[in-house]
């Protein structure tokens, strides 16, 4: 008697080397990959999705907002399934199941650069987000106080990464993530209950900005680059997902899915009212960030903002993990640095510094918003992941899924394109009348 052998277990490795070497034991439940997301993907962008409304109008951004919830919550679950899509191994990185599908060269080219935009160009805007949240704390709690600029206090927000940074991986910023992701549904609350309590502002209009035809057209462009932006937890995913055990039995991708579900159900409790009572509120003159509009009771506004910078400074850690991981990665392999925790410090704090110089030197909140929601949002959460399905799923042609990937494709193609150009060229004009390091 012949007896048939079990499938193999997914392997404790991912497609090019070993990941458990270095990398935090694969214990999370499904509640971690919960708040890890949340964590991802409501952060900053939250904030100045009226102010995309505002240039959109009700019609095209009540489409657009939910046009982009669905394609994103599909694309999350082709990346959770494609996990494993090969028998006994587990692809812990993006650029990993980016190797498999377009091969080990053309992968790492397609997929890294996109994700790496994703990633610093998050922990860029957060710094900008948590100096200036932080700024406006103090100046609701302390009206008396000596102002200091802008620029001193992103540094005083970034200060704080060059201590939080030298946490080894995913698990152990796992308390600061959870954390974040309380904050982002509670300053989220309090941004649309504010709006709710202001009521509307006088004379408020709901009509399109008065400018020029050209420069309408490029805020638009950017507009959708900040609803882009708002959708960003796909650049992490994978890396989230790796943390999860898995066997034949109980597969890592079942977990995940349903922390997936959860955090999107989150999503929409913050994106959703956010975006149309603030909109409601303000109409066409809604600020980049809602709250600045918000003054009464200054000590909630003050709350909220206090809230936005401890959710950020979690979302910061978020993506810098993997870029840690890679940089240190990198460094031992091609330059045979001594792991350990020297090259931690080195490479983290450089990494710190190097985001810290480029927010304070920058910081055009929603034009950054817009240009990396377009460069490298658009990629990883709204058509790599349907590109990467119809290559290894390869659903039958003009099938519904067929049908599916293709328009996802296409529209976060558009998207790519349109708000790139338009945050490139918002950040140009705006930063004529702009005093650097104020």
């Amino acid at each position: 008697m012949v007896s048939s052998s079990p499938p193999p277990a997914p392997k404790e490795v991912p497609s090019d080397e070993k990941w458990a070497e270095d990398g935090p034991p694969r214990e999370a439940k499904w509640w971690y990959s919960t708040f890890h997301t949340v964590t991802a993907m409501v952060g900053a962008g939250v904030l100045s999705l009226p102010y995309a409304m505002a240039y959109l109008g009700w019609g095209p951004g009540t489409v657009v907002m939910i046009l982009s919830w669905c394609i994103t919550l599909n694309t999350m679950w082709q990346m959770i399934q494609l996990h494993e899509c090969v028998p006994g191994v587990r692809f812990d990185r993006y650029k990993d199941l980016g190797k498999h599908v377009f091969g080990p060269k053309l992968g790492a080219w397609i997929v890294l650069p996109q994700q790496l935009i994703v990633q610093v160009g998050c922990d860029i805007v957060y710094m900008v987000t948590g100096g200036k949240c932080l700024m406006k704390f103090m100046e609701i709690a302390c009206t008396n106080c000596t102002r200091i600029r802008q620029s001193y206090w992103i540094c005083i927000f970034g200060a704080i990464h060059f201590f939080l940074s030298q946490l080894p991986n995913f698990n152990a910023v796992s308390g600061v993530s959870l954390a974040a992701a309380i904050m982002s549904l509670s300053y989220s609350t309090i941004a649309w209950v504010g709006c709710v309590g202001k009521g509307r502002v006088p004379n408020v209009s709901y009509a399109y900005k008065a400018t020029s035809p050209v420069d309408y057209m490029f805020r638009v462009f950017n507009a959708l680059g900040q609803v882009s932006f708002a959708y960003a937890g796909h650049a992490v995913v994978l890396e989230i997902q790796a943390t999860i055990p898995s066997t034949p039995e109980k597969p890592s991708k079942v977990p995940m899915w349903k922390g997936a579900v959860w955090a999107y159900f989150v999503n929409a409790l913050c994106y959703f009212p956010v975006a149309f009572i603030g909109y409601w509120a303000f109409g066409q003159d809604v600020d980049d960030n809602v709250l600045v509009g918000l003054e009464r009771p200054s000590w909630l506004i003050a709350a909220a903002n206090l809230m936005v910078v401890v959710h950020v400074i979690g979302s910061y850690q978020v993506y810098a993990m993997p870029v840690f991981d890679l940089m240190e990665q990198k460094l031992v392999k091609t330059w045979n640095f001594p792991p350990g925790v020297l090259l931690r410090f080195i490479v983290r704090t450089t990494y710190v510094a190097f985001t810290l110089f480029l927010g304070v030197t920058f910081p055009f909140f929603g034009d950054l918003l817009g240009f990396f929601g377009g460069f490298g949002f658009a990629p990883t959460s709204y058509f790599l992941p349907s590109i990467m399905w119809l290559k290894v799923k390869k659903p039958r042609r003009f099938s519904t899924s067929w049908w599916i990937n293709w328009a996802c494709i296409f529209i976060g193609v558009f998207i790519m394109i349109a708000s790139t150009v338009g945050g490139l060229r918002n950040i140009v004009a705006d930063s004529s009348s702009y005093e650097f390091y104020s």
